[in-house]
């Protein structure tokens, strides 16, 4: 059972994360060795390379710092938010879940994801996205989620589905191709409302 408590939008280590479906997210760390360590290791995985392409890649651990200070800095000013997934039992780093380009206005955000390596095939990332959806509904007061991936990106549709987050539709060249600020690539675009039923999540594996 999801923990249903309503949790601020703030980047303190000391305020405790939604948990559920055996999983907690927590704020990164930028001052953790651990924390940027992983941040690190998941930003330079081949495979998270190969769909994703940042406006700025980092290669050592005071870039990777840097980004997380970043992302502490969005959270306290209300444009997004960064969670580190972990195991709910032994605290252990499972992968990253962001809601960014927040609109409280037109009650809107985009939300991402990535699992560590040796996360993956767990159910990890549809338990997560199940999990921040919840949080952003109830905290920020959205209606809409949307979720968008690199056209051809097969596993991250499917945690979108089993998530319940309906297919949209493509969007022509809106994604840098791999490792390229000069070329574009399509992307399939997905997203959850507020009233949609809640899927039932994947049991921890």
């Amino acid at each position: 059972m999801a923990d249903t408590r309503v949790y601020p939008l703030d980047p303190s280590r000391s305020r405790p994360g939604p948990r559920g479906h055996g999983l907690c997210l927590r704020a990164w760390d930028a001052g953790s060795d651990a924390d940027a360590e992983a941040w690190l290791r998941g930003h330079l995985d081949p495979d998270f390379q190969r769909w994703n392409t940042p406006l700025k890649l980092w290669t050592d651990l005071a870039g990777a710092r840097e980004s997380l200070r970043g992302r502490a800095r969005d959270a306290a000013e209300g444009r997004s938010a960064s969670f580190r997934i972990t195991d709910e039992a032994s605290g252990t780093t499972l992968g990253h879940i962001g809601v960014g380009e927040i609109s409280t206005r037109m009650k809107v955000a985009r939300i991402g994801y990535w699992v560590l390596p040796e996360a993956r095939g767990r159910g990890v990332a549809t338990r997560a996205l199940l999990l921040a959806s919840r949080w952003a509904y109830a905290e920020l007061g959205l209606h809409r989620l949307e979720l968008g991936h690199a056209l051809g990106h097969d596993a991250s549709c499917r945690v979108a589905e089993r998530a319940g987050y309906r297919a949209e539709g493509t969007l022509r060249g809106a994604m840098f191709e791999a490792g390229r600020h000069d070329a574009f690539r399509d992307v399939h675009l997905h997203a959850r409302l507020a009233t949609d039923e809640e899927p039932t999540p994947p049991a921890a594996r």
